[in-house]
C-alpha cells in the first residue's frame, strides 16, 4: 500500500505539472516524461552493471585457484588423500600470493590454478613464505615464467555500509566465480571462524555477495577495483551473510612473513577489558574514558614499566584507546622492541608510562569456535598462537547468534 501511494504521489505531481498545458500537450507531455524517465532508469542500471563487470573482468587475471592436499585420508575412501579448495590473489609480479592460513592448513602439497595470457588455466606448484594462524593469513610463493598481473591492496576504510563490493574466488571448486553485493555492517567483533583464536577481536566486514567452501583467501573488491577485504568466513545458519577480514590487517602481517615466515607480535602481558559498567564497578572506579586493566604478568614489560590492575589506559602514544580489541591490535601489531607511551589514569592522577614490548612467551592460546569457514577442507583444531600480552574476557558465541568471547589473562 506504502509503494501505490508513493508512486500515485510521483503521478499526481506530474498531471499537475502537465495540467498548465493543453489535453493534446498533457498526452504527449506525459508519454515523453515518462519515456524519458525509463531511459534514465535503463542508462543507470547500464551504467552500474557496467562497472562492476569492468571491476570483475581487470581482476580475474590475478585471482587464482587453490587445491591442496592432506597428509592425512578420508575415511571410506581407500586410503585416498583428503583435497581441499580455496581462493587467493597475486599480490606481486614475481608470484606472491595471498591466502587464508586454513586454506593451506597442514597441507603437504599446494597447487595453485592460475589464468594465462591466452585465457586458459596454468597450474603451479606453491611454497608456503609464511604464514599465521592468528589473522589467518599466509604468503605463498609461486614460479611463473612472466611477470604476473597484480591486485592492489587498498583499506578497508574506503567503502562504507551499502557500498557495493565484487568477491571473486573458488566457491566448491566453480573457479573465477563473482558475486556481487553491498557492505551489510562494519566492525563485526563477534566472528570466531572455525575455531580460530579471535583474540585479536578483528573488525570483520560483513557483506551479502555470496561467499561459499572456496571462496576463503579471495578478494573482495570496491568499485575501483581495488581490495578492501579478503573472504574468510559464513555464517552456516544464515544466507547473504559472510564475513571479510579488513585487507588492513594483512597489509600489516605482510612484511612479517616475507621476512621471518610468521609475525613477530609485541607483548607487554597485561589483560584488559572495555569499560563497561560492570567492569567499572567491579575495580571501583569513578569514571573510565578508555579500558581497564584487569591483570598484569609479573616480570613482563608492564610490570616492569609499573602498571596495575584497575588502571585505565586512555591513550596510546599519539591516539586514544577506546576499545580492548583496538588496543590488543594495536600493541601487537607495533612489533617486538617498539616502545609504547601509554597514557594511565589510577584513580584522580594521570599518568605516563613508557613500555617496550618484548616477544610473548610461549604459554598462551585459545581456542573459540563459532563460525564455519569457507574452505572446502576436514575441521581442524588449530593450536594455539603464542599470548600476545594483551588478552581479554567474556562469553563464547554460537553460530546463530552472535557474543562475546572468551577471553583469557596472560
Amino acid at each position: 500500500m506504502a509503494g501505490g501511494r508513493g508512486w500515485g504521489g510521483v503521478s499526481l505531481a506530474v498531471l499537475l505539472w502537465c495540467g498548465l498545458g493543453s489535453t493534446s500537450a498533457l498526452g504527449g507531455a506525459r508519454g515523453e516524461g515518462s519515456r524519458l524517465w525509463v531511459e534514465a532508469q535503463q542508462r543507470s542500471v547500464r551504467k552500474e552493471r557496467s562497472a562492476l563487470s569492468q571491476v570483475a573482468h581487470r581482476a580475474m587475471p590475478a585471482v587464482v585457484s587453490i587445491t591442496t592436499v592432506q597428509p592425512h585420508t578420508t575415511p571410506g575412501t581407500d586410503g585416498e588423500p583428503q583435497k581441499g579448495i580455496g581462493s587467493g590473489l597475486i599480490i606481486h609480479p614475481d608470484g606472491y600470493i595471498l591466502t587464508s592460513a586454513h586454506v593451506i592448513e597442514g597441507a603437504s602439497e599446494i597447487t595453485i590454478s592460475v589464468y594465462s595470457e591466452q585465457g586458459y588455466s596454468e597450474d603451479f606448484r606453491a611454497e608456503v613464505v609464511g604464514e599465521d594462524d592468528r589473522t589467518d593469513f599466509a604468503l605463498l610463493k609461486i614460479d611463473a615464467p612472466r611477470k604476473l598481473p597484480v591486485l592492489k591492496l587498498s583499506s578497508a576504510s574506503r567503502v562504507e555500509v551499502g557500498d557495493n563490493v565484487v568477491v571473486i574466488g573458488n566457491p566448491f571448486g566453480l573457479s573465477h566465480s563473482v558475486t556481487v553485493g553491498v557492505v551489510s555492517a562494519m566492525g563485526r567483533t563477534e566472528v570466531t571462524p572455525s575455531g580460530r583464536d579471535g583474540e585479536f577481536d578483528f573488525d570483520y566486514m560483513q557483506v551479502d555477495a555470496s561467499i561459499n567452501p572456496g571462496n576463503s583467501g579471495g578478494p573482495v573488491l570496491d568499485l575501483q577495483g581495488n581490495v578492501v577485504a579478503i573472504a574468510n568466513a559464513v555464517n552456516v545458519a544464515g544466507q547473504g551473510i559472510g564475513f571479510a577480514i579488513p585487507v588492513d590487517i594483512a597489509k600489516s602481517v605482510l612484511p612479517h612473513l616475507r621476512k621471518y615466515g610468521r609475525v613477530r607480535r609485541g607483548w607487554m602481558g597485561i589483560s584488559v577489558d572495555d569499560s563497561t559498567p560492570g567492569v567499572i564497578e567491579t575495580y571501583g572506579l569513578a569514571h573510565a574514558r578508555g579500558v581497564v586493566v584487569t591483570d598484569v604478568k609479573e616480570g613482563g614489560p608492564a610490570s616492569r614499566a609499573g602498571l596495575r590492575v584497575g588502571d585505565v589506559i586512555e591513550g596510546l602514544d599519539s591516539g586514544r584507546v577506546e576499545r580492548a580489541h583496538k588496543l590488543r591490535w594495536q600493541v601487537a601489531a607495533r612489533g617486538v622492541g617498539h616502545s609504547v607511551m601509554l597514557r594511565v589514569r589510577r584513580g584522580d592522577k594521570p599518568l605516563k608510562l613508557r613500555v617496550k614490548l618484548e616477544e610473548p612467551p610461549e604459554d598462551g592460546g585459545l581456542i573459540a569456535p563459532a563460525v564455519a569457514t569457507p574452505s572446502q577442507k576436514p575441521e581442524a583444531q588449530p593450536a594455539g598462537e603464542p599470548d600476545t600480552g594483551v588478552g581479554g574476557s567474556g562469553g563464547q558465541p554460537g553460530e546463530q547468534a552472535p557474543a562475546k568471547k572468551e577471553g583469557h589473562a596472560p
